[in-house]
């Protein structure tokens, strides 16, 4: 039987991927500072290249990333455990559920659950239908779902998958880097290996920062509108700074009570705003929307997927299709790193049906609920919701709160659960950028996670002052395009991993034959 050594925790030691890593990030901050129309015109162009010449690549790897994940769970590999043979789920399936729920309780939800499907009703993608009309309701729906539904999370699986499999069942490092020694050999061991590393790091930070930006925007958008609080990059600079402050002095402290009161918080505010907004609101077309919405998403799957914009649209591309996937992409190693931490012991086919079903259950949910009740109200109540979010994107959640009882509560609570997700979710980020920066170390220094957080805050901040949310788009799209690369050549690597599987040799195929999978214990 195939068994796994345990990783033990490599040396705390610093090489050259830290160095180079933070030297980047230093530079890129001068960058940013001192010669911001500079930036802006390198990231613009890029942008318009990248996308205009390979943003069917976006596209064509995430929908290759379901189908092979597909393939992973109703083929033989979907019995392989993400551990040895032996092991068996550290947290009950109940447990583990909530656990990965916990992971897609985002800023996201809270920013963009009224603000993308209103602005869709108000401008349907790609002129499919006519805005304000019932058809358009159901497009905004259907595309809402693809920007976080099942794409989202099979990027996030494939990467779960092959850091569970390195770690768990090969013993390996926490590292991008090892996972592809299948398909780069020794090579992983010296400067392509390093620079692989070094491009994880790059694409999490900016995926961090980008969550970092978007949330200082929402929470001062909401102080604004709410309590009549002066605006202006002044006060998101400030949020962003004191939320640095928080998430760095929780990673280094390392307060895993303080950061499961945080978790839990955040999640019974959550169902509580949601049950809140499903029931005072238009319940019924919720429900009736949700269930056309899911049919066309379902049959437009394929072609939705693989549509470019190639007429006339790639600024709408940019500014939806492609920054959500790079986003996606870039968060990658950051959420594969815990859904590899809470699954060791899992069957490869349990880890694709729950990672792939449930968090694209809940947006699906969330999103109707919220962004349902928006297009409700301006298309019956005579509502300005949507003119609204196109005056500010961060007045939508808030517009649509007021259409409901108590608005000032529900608005304080949203705000606070976009501070709960800012903290717990850019703690773990810090731990993650120290970690790959310190050669997989489960314990990075703490001058480490000082560093990675202050360089976290300070990156959101510059981005910010640089040009607000096009800038924070316009960089995470292009820093995450050549991890799109790496993102293929984990699933090759693990592709062929898998078919040298041990639990395949001669001598155990017959056994589990007669035998059958083990069930996991609950």
């Amino acid at each position: 039987m195939a068994q796994a050594n345990s990783p033990s925790s490599p040396p705390n030691r610093l090489g050259a991927v830290f160095y180079t890593s933070v030297a980047l990030c230093a530079l890129f901050v001068l960058w940013a500072t001192l010669f911001t129309d500079s930036l802006d015109t390198a990231t613009t162009t890029a942008l318009n290249w990248i996308t205009g010449s390979f943003g069917w690549v976006y596209l064509v790897a995430s929908l290759a990333m379901l189908g092979f994940l597909a393939l992973l769970a109703f083929s033989r590999f979907g019995r392989i455990r993400l551990g040895a043979d032996d092991d068996r789920p550290e947290f009950s399936t109940i447990s583990w559920l909530a656990m990965i729920l916990a992971a897609v309780m985002g800023i996201g939800l809270v920013s963009y659950g009224v603000s993308e499907p209103i602005a869709h009703f108000a401008d349907p993608p790609h002129d499919l239908a006519a805005p304000g009309t019932k058809h358009a309701a159901v497009v905004a729906m259907q595309y809402s779902f693809f920007d976080w539904g099942l794409h989202a999370w099979a990027i996030f699986a494939v990467f779960g998958i092959a850091l569970g499999y390195s770690t768990h069942r090969k013993g390996r490092k926490g590292l991008i880097s090892p996972m592809l020694r299948p398909l780069l050999g020794d090579r992983v061991d010296g400067p392509l290996g390093k620079a692989i590393d070094v491009l994880a790091i790059f694409a999490t930070l900016f995926g961090t920062t980008t969550s970092l930006g978007l949330g200082a925007l929402q929470i001062n958008g909401g102080l604004a509108r709410v309590f009549g609080a002066s605006g202006g990059t002044g006060t998101q600079v400030v949020i962003i700074a004191v939320v640095t402050l928080l998430f760095t002095v929780s990673a280094i402290t390392g307060l895993h009570k303080g950061i499961r009161f945080l978790s839990e918080t955040s999640m019974g505010l959550t169902v509580v705003l949601f049950g809140f907004v499903l029931v005072l609101g238009p319940t019924g077309f919720v429900f009736n929307l949700l269930v056309e919405s899911m049919g066309q998403y379902a049959g437009d799957f394929i072609p939705m997927s693989l549509r470019t914009g190639i007429f006339g649209e790639l600024g709408w591309m940019q500014s939806w299709t492609y920054f959500m996937l790079a986003w996606w992409i870039s968060w990658g190693a950051f959420v594969g790193v815990f859904l590899a931490r809470i699954s060791k012991g899992r069957t490869i086919r349990e880890f694709v049906l729950a990672v792939l079903g449930v968090p694209s259950a809940v947006f699906f949910l969330w999103f109707t609920a919220f962004g349902g009740s928006a297009i409700f109200h301006d298309a019956f109540r005579g509502g300005q919701i949507a003119q609204a979010a196109a005056e500010d994107s961060n007045n939508a959640i808030f517009a649509m709160l007021e259409t409901l009882p108590w608005p000032a509560v529900t608005s304080v609570i949203a705000m606070a659960l976009v501070l709960l997700f800012f903290v717990s979710g850019a703690d773990a980020n810090t731990y993650v950028l120290s970690m790959l920066s310190s050669d997989g170390a489960a314990r990075p220094r703490t001058s480490v996670l000082t560093l990675w957080g202050a360089l976290t805050g300070l990156t959101a901040i510059v981005l910010l002052i640089a040009g607000g949310l096009d800038a924070l788009q316009n960089t995470v799209i292009v820093t995450a395009a050549p991890f799109v690369l790496v993102m293929i050549a984990l699933a090759v690597s693990l592709w062929r991993e898998l078919q040298q599987d041990p639990l395949f040799s001669p001598e155990v195929e017959p056994e589990l034959a007669a035998t059958g999978p083990k069930d996991p214990k609950m």
